[in-house]
């Protein structure tokens, strides 16, 4: 088995990343702010990509992986395929905050959705919704998505964050509580309302360095995916010629 080329330089990313964090958090308690936001950096750092028009394909395919029940979780209903590509088709990468979670290969394995809604004269709100692929469940990504998008709202001046789930949508409704939320059921409905601190510092010092670092893991990542692509093309190759001279020998 091959060694991974681009191992060293990722650990070395995540190590800087959380050296940053830290120096930020001595930082900000010499100037007074002595109960900085806890961040996904916390318990380790996992990189959280903002996603843009070009991941589409990616998100596309993210979704279109979901079972059928996932569908029902994450929609509010079982949405078939067309229905799925419907709504990644509408997706408002200009106004609303997609984030990603990517596995070594650059697959979606986790995405959440920040549907921000401002109006004039109004306090500016947004909407979350969260989607894990089933075999990354248990790992806490939805929690960590959540936390990612509290940090970019805040800065944002957006004062309220609001989620619709099903009841039965255990998950979602425990990253809600967990965070502070107000939840109210409905019957066969939830809905849960947080309220977020004005931004501050630390919220921004702290969305700096997290989306650098996913950046520089997301590039890494990027480069290691070209180089194995590459050397599968080169093994097609070899195995080409030496199937062509086999069957020139016969």
């Amino acid at each position: 088995m091959r060694e991974n080329p681009y191992y060293g330089r990722m650990k070395f990313v995540q190590v800087l990343t959380q050296a940053a964090l830290k120096v930020r958090g001595s930082m900000l308690s010499d100037l007074g702010f002595l109960k900085p936001l806890k961040t996904e950096s916390e318990g380790g750092v996992i990189p959280i990509c903002p996603l843009k028009a070009s991941h589409l394909p990616g998100i596309k395919r993210h979704l279109l992986g979901l079972s059928e029940h996932d569908r029902y979780l994450r929609f509010g209903y079982t949405a078939n395929d067309e229905q799925v590509l419907r709504y990644a088709s509408g997706l408002k990468f200009d106004r609303d905050e997609i984030y990603g979670i990517f596995t070594r290969k650059l697959h979606i394995v986790a995405m959440a959705h920040l549907a921000i809604m401002k109006a004039p004269g109004r306090k500016s709100s947004a909407e979350f919704g969260v989607s894990v692929q089933a075999y990354a469940r248990g790992r806490g990504y939805g929690a960590r998505l959540f936390t990612r998008a509290v940090m970019h709202a805040r800065n944002e001046k957006i004062y309220e964050i609001y989620i619709h789930a099903l009841s039965e949508n255990a998950r979602m409704i425990r990253i809600a509580r967990k965070n502070g939320a107000t939840v109210v059921r409905d019957g066969s409905e939830t809905e849960a309302f947080l309220s977020l601190p004005k931004r501050d510092l630390d919220s921004r010092v702290t969305e700096l360095v997290v989306d650098q670092f996913a950046k520089t893991n997301y590039s890494i990542k990027e480069d290691a995916k070209r180089f194995w692509d590459f050397l599968s093309k080169v093994e097609e190759i070899r195995q080409g010629v030496r199937a062509g001279r086999h069957q020139s020998a016969e």
